[in-house]
Order: structure tokens, then C-alpha cells, then sequence
């Protein structure tokens, strides 16, 4: 068939008329001849395949266009959602605040989210280091190598924005050797997101508690530790401006370097104190087992909330017992209220561990167990302050440590037997380790 001829069809206008693999595009006109009328269809024939393709590739350009417009939709979206994460928590407060800074190299730095994604593989499970009631904390590589831990919380008060902003400013500024440093902060979320150092060696609870570090710990180590966190604590209730108060002291929040140097850290639960005030009334926060008891009556925070919690640190330190446990009988099963109850009958050398037993001079027990019962006391106005524990603590260090002796390997056999057999009623308790007394004494 000619690409253009004529055909006679009963209809009118214009058509597409199949022959074969070919269309053809029809177009109907009236001529008469002789008397006689008739539809002459005229059509041009163009092929199948190149009208596909043609369809085809303007669907894709079309599906190509409607997903880059929608990219770039998306992505001006994220934008302003991150801008306005950023002002809603206080960025250009912080931002303001930071260009007052006499010293720039050691504030806090502005992170944005591409930078702590980059750093935790887009916070893959993995780079995890550990869940808490504040949040979880990750695991990041920064660009130039530093390895950091990056928490991200799980609330924040939006009345409270300003307040959080100022102790992002001044943790960032704290330079303590047992304070872990908070490096800067990420405010393109709707949670805030806190960038610290990385402390290597993990926390003072898994060497405490985990079977496979327990015995490594030595008892000058342990008493070092807990001077060291005195310190810290002792620094931030008294030379930080404004004090700050803790409020989740606990074995879980203080890392240990490679040196076993101890770093007090997650200051999720901390509150700075306005200067003119010693207390104020605040949501009960904090982990069970250390807890304040005092807190839940009163339901002020006060510095002394935090020597209770250290206390109860310190006895952890002495007996290598958890806080809390079911497992033990009824009145074991609250650690520090078993350990004043064993100070008041003279028998707290029965719960003790083993190697700080054998390891400990007398007077640093002595001294040591009198310094926790009354870091324990119930009310807070008898308790120390962290000053005077920190150097307690400090002057328990220097006593000469007197090793023991032939006349005294009774008394040492009585105590190491003590630290292991909890109840056995017919054993022989060590009377303030200078005197043996039977238990039927009478007492």
C-alpha cells in the first residue's frame, strides 16, 4: 500500500485506522462524481514502534521531573523543619551566648545533624554504648578522627529551653579531669543532641558488678575512684558558678579511663543552682537505690541529695553488692539501709568484699564505713558536704597502711571469714576489728 492513497468509507471527519503493525491516520472529505456522493478517507501511515518510545520516554521524563521536584520539596522541607527545630531550642539564644565567649576554642561547638549522622553510621544499633532513662548514647567518629559519645535524650521541657541553654554553656566550660567534657550540642532535632568525650574503660558499675572484672579492681584503686568522684562532685557544688547539682550520682554515670581515673558524667538529670537559693522544688528524678530519702518527703533538691547518692556509691565501692536486688532476703534487699542497719549492730564487716578486707588497713575501714553512715543519715542537714568528703576521703589515702601482722592474723581470718559467711549464726563477730566478741555475749 502506498504511504498515501484513498479509500472509500461510509463515515466522516477524521480517524486512526489499523493495518497491520502500521497506523494510519484517516481524513474524511465528500466528492461527488456523476451525480453520486461519496467519502474519500485520505491517511498517513506512521509506525507502532516509534510512537511507543515516543510515549514512553516522555513518561519517564516525566516521572524523572515529578521526582527531582519532589526532592527538592522534600528537601526544603527538612530545612525549614531543622531551622525551626533550631530556634525552638534555642539556637540563636546559644549562638548569641557563644560569640560572647572570651576564649571560642574552649566553648561549646554547634553541630548540625549531617555531622553526628556521618559520625554514628546514620545512629545505627551498633555504635549503641548504652540505654538510660534520659536517652541512649551513641558511639561517633568525627572527621578529624576524635571519638566521641553522642547522647540523645528522650525529652526535654520547652519552658525550660533558656535554662538548658545556659548549662550547655557552662559544662561546656568546665575543665575537671574527673568531669566528663561536654564538647557541644546539636539543636536540628526535636530533641537536643549532647556531644561529650568518649571515656575508654567503661562504667564503675560493669567493673563493680560484672563477674569478669570484679576482682580486678584493687582496693586502691577503689579508694581513689571515690576520691576522685568526691572531687568532682565537691567541684561542681562549690566552685562552679552557678553551683550545680547533680541528681543522678550512681556507679552507671562514672567512667573509668584506661588508668581506672574516674569521670563523673550524664548530667541529664543536673540542675544549676541559682545563686541566692540552696534548694528548690523540682520533679522527683534519679535511679532507685540511691535516691534521696528526703527527696520524696520534701520534694526539694538540695547538694546533699547528691552526698546521700555518693554514700550510697561508696558502700557499692566497700561491698561489691548491688543497690537494689530481689534475690536477697527481705532485709538485704536495699543496700544502703542492710549496711546502716549492720553499722548499728557492729556487723558491717559481714558484708563486706572479701579483698577489701584483706587489702584495707583497719583505721581505713574504720574511718571509711563511719564516713558512709553518715553520708546515709536520713536527714540531709547532718549529712557532710562534698568538701568535707572529698578530704576525708583524700586524708584516708595518705594513712600508712600497716600490713598484717602474726598478731593480728586472727582478727584478719575472722574478717576475711566474716565477708563470705552472711548468717552463720554460730560464727564469731569482730567487735570494731580490736576485739573478738562471741555473738551469744549478750549484745
Amino acid at each position: 500500500m502506498n504511504a498515501r492513497t484513498q479509500i472509500i468509507i461510509p463515515a466522516r471527519g477524521s480517524a486512526l485506522i489499523r493495518l497491520g503493525d502500521t497506523l494510519a491516520h484517516a481524513h474524511m472529505e465528500r466528492r461527488g462524481t456523476e451525480g453520486k456522493t461519496e467519502l474519500v478517507a485520505q491517511w498517513t501511515q506512521f509506525p507502532v514502534l516509534q510512537v511507543t518510545l515516543g510515549v514512553g520516554l516522555g513518561a519517564l521524563f516525566i516521572v524523572i521531573g515529578s521526582s527531582w521536584i519532589f526532592w527538592i520539596l522534600q528537601k526544603r522541607r527538612l530545612a525549614k523543619l531543622k531551622e525551626e527545630f533550631f530556634q525552638q531550642n534555642g539556637g540563636v539564644l546559644l549562638k548569641q551566648q557563644l560569640s560572647l565567649h572570651d576564649n571560642p576554642i574552649e566553648s561549646a561547638k554547634i553541630f548540625t545533624t549531617e555531622e553526628l549522622k556521618k559520625a554514628t553510621d546514620n545512629f545505627d544499633e551498633s555504635m549503641i554504648l548504652g540505654r538510660g532513662g534520659y536517652g541512649t548514647v551513641y558511639k561517633g567518629i568525627l572527621p578529624n578522627n576524635r571519638v566521641v559519645a553522642i547522647k540523645k535524650s528522650k525529652v526535654i521541657d520547652a519552658s525550660q529551653i533558656e535554662q538548658f541553654i545556659n548549662e550547655v554553656i557552662i559544662l561546656s566550660q568546665i575543665n575537671h579531669r574527673n568531669v566528663v567534657k561536654l564538647l557541644g550540642c546539636c539543636l536540628e532535632t526535636e530533641v537536643p543532641l549532647l556531644v561529650y568525650e568518649f571515656v575508654t574503660n567503661g562504667t564503675l558499675f560493669h567493673h563493680i558488678h560484672d563477674e569478669g572484672h570484679r576482682a580486678s579492681i584493687s582496693w586502691d584503686d577503689r579508694l581513689r575512684i571515690a576520691t576522685e568522684t568526691a572531687t568532682a562532685l565537691s567541684y561542681l557544688h562549690s566552685a562552679a558558678s552557678p553551683p550545680i547539682i547533680h541528681r543522678d550520682v550512681k556507679t552507671a554515670n562514672i567512667l573509668l579511663d584506661n588508668n581506672y581515673t574516674a569521670k563523673v558524667s550524664d548530667f541529664g538529670a543536673s540542675r544549676l543552682v541559682p545563686l541566692d537559693r540552696t534548694q528548690f522544688t523540682t520533679l522527683v528524678q534519679g535511679t532507685l537505690g540511691y535516691l534521696d530519702p528526703e527527696y520524696f518527703q520534701t520534694s526539694q533538691l538540695t547538694d546533699k541529695s547528691d552526698v546521700y547518692s555518693f554514700g550510697v556509691v561508696l558502700v557499692e565501692l566497700l561491698t561489691g553488692r548491688k543497690v537494689l536486688s530481689f534475690d536477697r532476703p527481705e532485709q538485704e534487699r536495699n543496700l544502703a539501709t542492710y549496711f546502716t542497719t549492720s553499722m548499728k549492730e557492729e556487723n558491717v564487716y559481714e558484708i563486706l568484699e572479701a579483698r577489701v578486707v584483706q587489702e584495707a588497713s583497719t583505721d581505713q575501714l574504720q574511718e571509711i564505713t563511719k564516713l558512709a553512715k553518715r553520708c546515709l543519715r536520713l536527714k540531709g542537714d547532718k549529712r557532710p558536704t562534698m568538701k568535707e568528703v572529698a578530704m576525708e576521703l583524700e586524708r584516708l589515702k595518705r594513712l600508712n597502711k600497716h600490713p598484717w601482722d602474726e598478731s593480728n592474723l586472727e582478727e584478719t581470718q575472722c574478717l576475711l571469714h566474716a565477708s563470705s559467711s552472711y548468717h552463720n549464726q554460730n560464727a564469731v563477730e569482730c567487735d570494731s576489728l580490736g576485739n573478738l566478741v562471741p555473738l551469744n555475749s549478750g549484745r
